[in-house]
């Protein structure tokens, strides 16, 4: 959870240097390695001690879904939603570290997984649980900050200058 304690908004990159961006239909996300755009970039909020939410440039939370990636296929959608009342948690990601990266782990023990491949797997993205040792490499993602939070701690020399500033 420290990786974010700072952050306001944040990059989401995979092992294959592919970034989580978030769709123009305001539903799907997917992989792209550009990741420069402002659909890339997700606002981190905490909604307690372990868990955060991420809502992308429309304005959308990422959410786990219980719905099937595609059929016959273990992975589950994830995707973008309104926030609506979370009784299940699918829209809050617990980050567990893992040295400079983390996992994000689902209220229900899954992970977000970059899914690559032929299509319609390639640049998709997933959740479900990882059993095999190469799999849980592959849900580890690299966090960029690309915003921090504003410092509310204020130094005596900050109350100085306001105390002047007031004055005048």
């Amino acid at each position: 959870m420290e990786l974010f304690k700072k952050a306001k908004s944040i990059r989401l990159r995979s092992m294959k240097d592919k970034y989580m961006l978030a769709d123009d239909d305001e539903e799907t996300v997917f992989q792209d390695r550009d990741g420069t755009s402002e659909k890339a970039e997700w606002e981190v909020f905490p909604t307690g001690d372990h868990h955060i939410r991420f809502k992308s440039c429309y304005g959308k939370y990422l959410m786990a879904s219980n719905n099937p990636f595609l059929q016959g296929v273990k992975g589950k959608k994830v995707m973008q939603t309104d926030l609506k009342p979370d009784l299940d948690g699918s829209v809050d990601w617990e980050p567990v570290r893992d040295g400079f990266q983390a996992r994000l782990k689902t209220r229900a023990g899954t992970f977000l997984r970059p899914i690559g491949g032929l299509p319609p797997w390639r640049n998709a993205i997933t959740h479900d649980n990882p059993h095999r040792l190469k799999t849980k490499e592959k849900v580890l993602w690299d966090i960029e900050i690309v915003e921090t939070l504003p410092s509310y701690r204020k130094t005596n020399s900050d109350l100085q200058l306001y105390c002047v500033l007031d004055n005048k």
